[in-house]
């Protein structure tokens, strides 16, 4: 809300691995205060970049990705991107429950479970992500700098009302 208010444009090195969730955080408002934090980042009118350097789970990612990875002025990836709904381990154990208790517990469940946590990894890669148009690009880390500058850049042509400090 501050950056919004002197037209200072929001840039995230996004690492998130979600917000936390159970009886003990729900109870410490951990609801409200995400909540908080999604608001603002829809209300603002600045321009936001996003670059994911490792984790991209769940309503934390969202929130750091302006309520979506195509709402920002770009979201790029560094190559160690990994993306989901929430930790992998944690949606596979839950959306296929059914599939995973039909079996006997022993080593046909585990490798059931190990094959569908690894088709998981491989569908929330940053390569996979961008290949979907999820994101706008997989980029080298050494490319950061400069597509930070590009993107402020353009953003000056979508929004000429915003200042800029012009000195990196």
């Amino acid at each position: 809300q501050i950056c919004d208010a002197f037209n200072v444009p929001l840039v995230f090195f996004q690492d998130t691995p979600g917000f936390m969730v159970g009886t003990k955080v729900e109870h410490a408002g951990i609801i409200r205060h995400g909540a908080k934090m999604l608001h603002a980042m829809s209300a603002a009118t600045v321009p936001k970049l996003t670059v994911v350097v490792r984790k991209g789970y769940g309503l934390g990612a969202q929130a750091m990705a302006v309520g979506g990875f195509d709402a920002p002025v770009f979201t790029v990836s560094w190559p160690t991107g990994e993306f989901g709904g929430m930790g992998l381990e944690g949606a596979v154990r839950l959306g296929f429950r059914k599939e995973l208790e039909a079996l006997p517990e022993g080593p046909e469940r585990e490798a059931l479970y190990q094959k569908l946590v690894a088709e998981s990894y491989a569908n929330g890669e940053a390569m996979h992500m961008a290949a979907t148009l999820e994101i706008d690009a997989v980029i080298d880390p050494l490319d950061t700098r400069a597509w930070l500058a590009r993107g402020l850049a353009s953003a000056r042509v979508s929004a000429p009302g915003v200042r800029f400090i012009d000195t990196w």
